[in-house]
C-alpha cells in the first residue's frame, strides 16, 4: 500500500507515468477532430476561428472543470471510474444501479470504437508518403497483435508509455507552434463569441458540434485512471497536456485559415502541417500513440469488468494476473470479445472518416451517467444545493445537446453503438436482475434450531463420514441465519456427517483493497463461520483465503484439523476437506410471470458463458462436489387430483 501512496504523491515520475496511462484517448483526438469538423465543408475563417473556440471551450468546461477540477474529487479509496463512483452513492437510492450500467456499457463499447478509429487516423497518414496504400490489412495486423501481446502483462510496455506520450505531446506543441508564429491572431478564437457566431450562424451547427465532442472523449479516462497515478500527478500533467493540445489545434487552424475556400478533399490538417522531411517519423510517433491510446482502454475495459463480476452486473469470467503490478490485470474472454468488435468495426467502416458517426455517441452516454452519479456523490458530501444544481443543469445542458448532436450520426454509423451497448446492457441488466429473483425466493432459517442436530450428525458413526471438513459457501449475510437449502443438502440429501462444519460468507464491500475476516464459533469445534470482508478490485480466491485462515486458527489452537480416523490420528495426519457448492436451477413447477421467466432463461444462457461457482470463487475443482438444487419458486397449485377407489 505504501507503494501505491508513493506512485500517488505528486513527482516527476508520476507525471511521465500519467502521460502514458491517462491521455492516450484525449491526446490523439487531434489526428481526427478537425478533419472531422471541416468534412467536406469549404474552409472559411468563421467554420475555422468557430470550431477552435468550440474546441478551447469544450476542453476547458468539459474536461478541465468538470473532470480534472470537480470529479476526481470522488475518490473512493483512491480508485476512479464508473463502479467505484457507483460504490460510493449507491447507498442513497437503489435506481443508481441503472445510471452506473448504461455508463460502465457505453465506455465498453468506447473501448471497442476508439482502438479502429486511433490506429486508422495514424496509418492514413502513410497514404501521403504512399498514395493508393492499402491501409485495412495494417491496421487489422496492428490490432490483432495488440490484442495477442496483452495476456502476457503491459508493465514492459508501460514503462516505454509515458517517454513516448512526452515526445507525441511535445511534437504537437512544436508542429502547433511553428504555424501559430505565422499567424498570432489565431489565439483570439479563444474568444467564446467565435463559437457562438458558429453554433447559432451555420446550418450544419449541430453536425459540427458532434465532431467537436470528440476532442473530448478521453476525458471519461482520467476518471478511470484515478487508482493508476492519482490526483496531483493527473491535474499537473494535464497542464501540460491541454497546452500542447490547444497550441497543435491553433496550428491546424491556421494552416486551414491558409487555405481558405477550398475543401480538405480528403486531406488530414495534422499530416498536413508536418514538413515532407519528417513526416514517415511523424506518423510512426503517431502510430505509437495510437496504440497507447488503444492500450489504455483495453486495460480500462479489463478493470470495468473485473469491478462488474466483483458488484455481480455482469457473469463471471477468467480473470489472469500476468504481473505483480497493482491492477494489472488481463480478462481473456473480454480481450477476444473486443478484438473480434475492432476487427468488425475496421471491416464494416473501413477508413476512420466514416468511423467518426459510431464514435462519440457511446462516451457522450457514458459522461451523462457520470454527470447523475457525481451530483448525487456532491450531494451527499453535503455541498451546497445551489452548487450541485447549478453543476447539473450546466453540464445536462451541454452534454444533452452533444448528446442530440450525436444522434444526428445514427444513421451513419451512430446505429453501431446503440447495438452494441444495447447488448452489453441486456447482459448486466438479466444478471443483476435474475440475481435479484433469486435472492427474492431463497429461504432462510435460525441456524441456532440445528445446532443439536448437527452435533449429534458429527458425531453419529453409524452415518458414513463425508469428509472431515465440510465446507459451504453461504449467501446468509447474519451469522444467525442459513440458507434452507444447505440445511437439507446436510441433514436429508444424503446425510453428510463431518468432524467440522464450516460456513463461509463473502461480502464484496465498497473500498477497493479491503481485505479482512471475521472467524465466529457457533458450536464449538464443530460448526464455524468465516466472513471475508474483500474490497471490489480484490480477487475472490476463497482457496486460497480459507487455507490462509484455517492456518492461522490452527497456530492459534483455536481449532483441531487433526483426522479423527485413529490410524490417521495418531500420526497427526489433517483430515480431508470438501467444498460443497449449491447450483441452484429453475424449476419445472415455476409459475413465473413472462417478464421474469424471460430473465431467468437469459440468465441461464448467460451461465453456460460463464465461470462454474467453483471456480468463480478460485475453489479447486478435485475438492469441490456441486449439488443441483432446484430453484421452487412456486408450485403449480392449481393442480386437481381425484381419487378413485
Amino acid at each position: 500500500m505504501s507503494n501505491q501512496k508513493h506512485i500517488h504523491q505528486l513527482s516527476a515520475a508520476g507525471v511521465l507515468i500519467s502521460l502514458g496511462i491517462i491521455y492516450g484517448d484525449i491526446g490523439t483526438s487531434p489526428l481526427y477532430v478537425f478533419k472531422a469538423i471541416v468534412d467536406d465543408r469549404i474552409i472559411t475563417s468563421d467554420l475555422i476561428l468557430g470550431g477552435l473556440s468550440c474546441i478551447f471551450w469544450t476542453l476547458t468546461l468539459q474536461t478541465t472543470l468538470k473532470y480534472v477540477i470537480i470529479t476526481l474529487r470522488a475518490d473512493n479509496k483512491g480508485e476512479g471510474g464508473i463502479f467505484s463512483l457507483f460504490s460510493l452513492v449507491k447507498r442513497k437510492s437503489r435506481w443508481l444501479i441503472v445510471p452506473a450500467m448504461i455508463g460502465g456499457c457505453a465506455l465498453l463499447a468506447d473501448g471497442i470504437i476508439t482502438p479502429p478509429i486511433t490506429v486508422s487516423s495514424a496509418i492514413e497518414g502513410l497514404g501521403i508518403v504512399y498514395p493508393g496504400l492499402p491501409t485495412v490489412p495494417i491496421v487489422i495486423a496492428i490490432l490483432t497483435l495488440l490484442f495477442i501481446i496483452q495476456q502476457f502483462g503491459t508493465s514492459f510496455i508501460g514503462r516505454a508509455f509515458g517517454p513516448i506520450m512526452f515526445i507525441w505531446f511535445s511534437m504537437m506543441a512544436i508542429l502547433g507552434i511553428s504555424f501559430v508564429s505565422q499567424y498570432p491572431a489565431i489565439l483570439q478564437s479563444i474568444n467564446p463569441y467565435y463559437a457562438y457566431q458558429l453554433l447559432t450562424s451555420n446550418p450544419s451547427s449541430f453536425l459540427i458540434l458532434g465532431a467537436v465532442f470528440l476532442c473530448t472523449t478521453g476525458a471519461e479516462a482520467l476518471y478511470s485512471d484515478l487508482g493508476h497515478c492519482g490526483k496531483s500527478n493527473i491535474r499537473v500533467s494535464w497542464i501540460y497536456v491541454k497546452t500542447c493540445l490547444i497550441l497543435n489545434y491553433m496550428g491546424q487552424g491556421v494552416w486551414l485559415l491558409q487555405h481558405q475556400g477550398n475543401t480538405l478533399n480528403g486531406e488530414n490538417p495534422f499530416f498536413q502541417m508536418m514538413p515532407d522531411w519528417f513526416l514517415i517519423f511523424g506518423i510512426g510517433i503517431a502510430t505509437a500513440a495510437a496504440i497507447i491510446a488503444s492500450q489504455a482502454l483495453i486495460s480500462g475495459s479489463f478493470t470495468l469488468i473485473s469491478e462488474a463480476v466483483r458488484l455481480n452486473l455482469w457473469p463471471k469470467v477468467k480473470i489472469n494476473y500476468p504481473t505483480n503490478q497493482k491492477g494489472q490485470l488481463y480478462v481473456p474472454s473480454i480481450n477476444w470479445l473486443l478484438w473480434v468488435g475492432c476487427l468488425v468495426v475496421v471491416l464494416i467502416f473501413q477508413a476512420s472518416a466514416k468511423m467518426e458517426a459510431a464514435y462519440g455517441l457511446s462516451i457522450t452516454v457514458a459522461m451523462l451517467m457520470t454527470t447523475i452519479l457525481v451530483a448525487i456523490y456532491l450531494k451527499r458530501k453535503k455541498f451546497p444545493n445551489y452548487l450541485v444544481y447549478t453543476f447539473l443543469a450546466v453540464y445536462l445542458v451541454i452534454e444533452l445537446t452533444f448528446l442530440t448532436s450525436n444522434l444526428a450520426k445514427i444513421l451513419h454509423g451512430g446505429w453501431f453503438t446503440i447495438v452494441l451497448g444495447s447488448i452489453l446492457y441486456s447482459v448486466m441488466w438479466a444478471w443483476s436482475s435474475a440475481r435479484r429473483i433469486k435472492n427474492r425466493f431463497v429461504k432462510f432459517v435460525e441456524v441456532e434450531e440445528y445446532y443439536p442436530i448437527i452435533k449429534e450428525l458429527s458425531e453419529d458413526e453409524s452415518v458414513p463420514k463425508y469428509a472431515s471438513q465440510l465446507v459451504y459457501l453461504t449467501s446468509a449475510n447474519f451469522s444467525s441465519e442459513i440458507e434452507l437449502k444447505i440445511m437439507y443438502s446436510i441433514l436429508q440429501k444424503q446425510p453428510k456427517r463431518a468432524d467440522v462444519y464450516w460456513l463461509v460468507h463473502v461480502d464484496v464491500v465498497d473500498e477497493p483493497y479491503t481485505s479482512d475476516y471475521k472467524v465466529d464459533f457457533l458450536i464449538p469445534g464443530k460448526l464455524v463461520r468465516i466472513d471475508f470482508k474483500l474490497g471490489f478490485r480484490i480477487e475472490q480466491r476463497i482457496n486460497v483465503l480459507f487455507r490462509k485462515v484455517v492456518e492461522e486458527l490452527v497456530q492459534n489452537k483455536e481449532i483441531d484439523i487433526t483426522s479423527k480416523y485413529p490410524s490417521l490420528h495418531k500420526h497427526q495426519i489433517v483430515g480431508d476437506f470438501k467444498f460443497v457448492v449449491l447450483e441452484k436451477v429453475l424449476s419445472k413447477s415455476n409459475k413465473l410471470p413472462f417478464i421474469e421467466r424471460f430473465i431467468m432463461d437469459y440468465y441461464f444462457i448467460l451461465r453456460k458463458f460463464s465461470l462454474s461457482e467453483e471456480k468463480g470463487f478460485g475453489l479447486d475443482s478435485s475438492f469441490v462436489t456441486m449439488e443441483r438444487v432446484p430453484l421452487i419458486v412456486s408450485t403449480a397449485d392449481d393442480t386437481q387430483l381425484k381419487r378413485i377407489n
